[in-house]
């Protein structure tokens, strides 16, 4: 006789993998902005520009900055996480005006 499937305790299994995964994908994307050293930048400038490349219809354009974005990985080794250890220039600046007092 076969053994009853458990459905709930795979919509958990299911669930909580789904939850890893989009951890993980938010946790990439925020490495991805700071070694690109887009942390730098204000939120509202970021969320204009990543519309502008949401909304780009142009191929050429979008080729042009996935060979961009392709040779900015290889210049990092692969590792687009190295610029983690980066200071931001706020950080930076506060830094810098701690050791003049």
């Amino acid at each position: 006789m076969r053994k009853p499937r458990d459905i709930d305790a795979e919509l958990k299994a299911l669930a909580e993998k789904a939850k890893q995964l989009k951890e993980r994908r938010v946790l990439q994307l925020g490495e991805l902005v700071i070694g690109t050293g887009a942390d730098s930048i204000d939120a509202e400038t970021l969320a204009d520009a990543l519309l502008v490349i949401a909304e780009t219809n142009d191929p050429a354009k979008l080729e042009a900055w996935r060979k961009r974005g392709e040779a900015f990985f290889q210049s990092k080794g692969g590792k687009a996480g190295k610029g983690a250890q980066r200071q931001p220039d706020r950080a930076r600046e506060n830094d810098s005006s701690a050791a003049q007092a």
